[in-house]
């Protein structure tokens, strides 16, 4: 198998799941989501947002000893979005702005950019404030829904981190293979959003 094909092998499983990725967003699931498990649940129901919330992780291990701050600017910000469509008030480019969240961090990353933690978490917060609105419009404010959705957002980031020590151990390729594939992703989701 030569370079190409072993690159597009790589690539078939991100593109063809895109295609599904929008499972979490509105109107899909008729509202189901009501309880502190469902709301638990929910982070998980929605390739677009699993990604994002490990690759947010992912990138809060790079910072060291500074990840915590992403560790709770992102729930935070995710809840405030969440609020903020619950309330009726309509964020704008939820999906566009859910697939640049995936690019970005993806890039960020792949590149091993050097970020300060406080630049980084208010990064993060604005992507998370997005990926929040999404869920809000189908969690309708059922109080326990949300926290299990924090709950749920919370153990992701942890295992994102965890997934990114662990990567970061094995060498600098691995870091920037994942930030490339999250990246790849966000082009995916984005491409047919833009083509629309």
């Amino acid at each position: 198998m030569n370079r190409y094909a072993t690159v597009r092998a790589a690539l078939a499983p991100i593109l063809i799941s895109a295609a599904g990725a929008a499972a979490a967003h509105p109107g899909v699931d008729g509202g189901l989501h009501h309880g502190f498990w469902a709301g638990l649940a929910h982070p998980l129901t929605g390739l677009d947002h699993l990604i994002a919330i490990l690759a947010a992780g992912f990138l809060g291990a790079a910072l060291g000893r500074r990840g915590w701050l992403i560790a709770a600017a992102f729930p935070l910000a995710m809840l405030a979005g969440a609020l903020l469509a619950v309330g009726g008030f309509a964020v704008p480019t939820i999906e566009p702005m859910i697939a640049v969240s995936l690019l970005a961090i993806g890039l960020l990353i792949a590149t091993r950019t050097a970020i300060a933690g406080p630049a980084a978490a208010a990064l993060v917060a604005v992507f998370a404030l997005f990926h929040g609105a999404a869920h809000g419009q189908e969690l309708a404010g059922a109080t326990a829904a949300l926290l299990g959705m924090l709950a749920g957002t919370t153990l992701l980031l942890a295992l994102g981190a965890a997934f990114g020590r662990g990567v970061r151990a094995r060498g600098a390729w691995w870091p920037r293979a994942t930030g490339v594939a999250v990246s790849l992703f966000g082009v995916a989701l984005l491409v047919p959003l833009l083509a629309r």
